[in-house]
């Protein structure tokens, strides 16, 4: 799939507290007591007019989210980890094109799942529709931080080498547009139709972005599904937004639906 480039209009209105860390990088002037860290402002076109995100020098431990995330929020800054590990390093040396990026609040979740779900879905199987938003079971943010403590404590298989990093955002799905993310460039290429979706699941499932790899996706869930009939519903989307989870995973959505059910961290990758 292929889209036209695009000027990150709603993005580019959003101010950036990034630069202010070029001359103190202990962002005391933004209420912030950072560790050593690095602005990335690299591209795959060039450097970018401004930093797209900073990292902290050293790997994540579990405390460090509650520790930084409530204060960068109210500085407009969004936390996330961000892979350090792998054959393709970090964000330094991902392929980000913030400049493809579109505005998620354009895109209606519901017609960018449908377009995947015609584009993936069996010949002839109809579209579901959309899961109904359920109850939450925690706290978002609270649960957000002991997906992030999670990954950092074990380096869950998702990440080789998490680091925190901090990212101007509006809300927590818009993250993955806001730096430009092209993990899923061989199913979306502009990801804010993606983000669009995960606005949705913000809103019917409590989700937050928690990780970001070159191209992997990991969401805290604070709703999570917790019957199969509920379980199925939302695999079906899960599968429009990664068909690879259920392909190169289970293999079939029933399958794959019963991985669902009480789980508070959802994965996605993209071959």
């Amino acid at each position: 799939m292929s889209v036209p480039t695009r000027t990150v209009t709603g993005m580019a209105t959003l101010p950036n507290p990034l630069p202010k860390l070029a001359s103190d990088p202990s962002g005391r002037s933004l209420g912030l007591q950072l560790p050593p860290g690095r602005l990335i402002d690299t591209t795959d076109e060039g450097p970018w007019h401004e930093p797209l995100l900073w990292h902290a020098e050293r790997s994540a431990s579990p405390g460090n989210w509650n520790a930084l995330g409530g204060p960068s929020a109210r500085a407009g800054l969004l936390a996330v980890l961000v892979d350090l590990g792998g054959a393709q390093g970090g964000p330094g040396k991902w392929e980000l094109m913030p400049a493809q990026m579109s505005y998620p609040g354009d895109h209606d979740a519901e017609d960018v799942l449908v377009e995947y779900w015609e584009e993936c879905a069996a010949t002839g199987e109809e579209w579901p529709g959309l899961a109904d938003g359920l109850t939450l079971a925690s706290d978002p943010d609270a649960r957000a931080a002991q997906v992030a403590d999670s990954l950092a404590d074990e380096a869950r298989s998702w990440f080789t080498a998490p680091h925190l990093a901090l990212v101007p955002a509006r809300r927590s799905a818009d993250v993955p547009a806001a730096v430009g993310w092209t993990g899923p460039a061989q199913h979306e290429t502009d990801t804010a139709r993606l983000c669009a979706v995960l606005r949705s699941w913000e809103d019917r499932f409590g989700i937050r972005v928690v990780g970001l790899g070159f191209d992997v996706l990991v969401l805290s869930v604070a709703a999570p599904p917790a019957t199969l009939a509920e379980a199925t519903a939302v695999a079906a989307e899960h599968f429009a937004f990664c068909p690879d989870n259920v392909l190169r995973g289970p293999g079939d959505l029933a399958a794959y639906a019963e991985q669902l059910i009480g789980e508070h961290a959802w994965s996605f990758w993209w071959d």
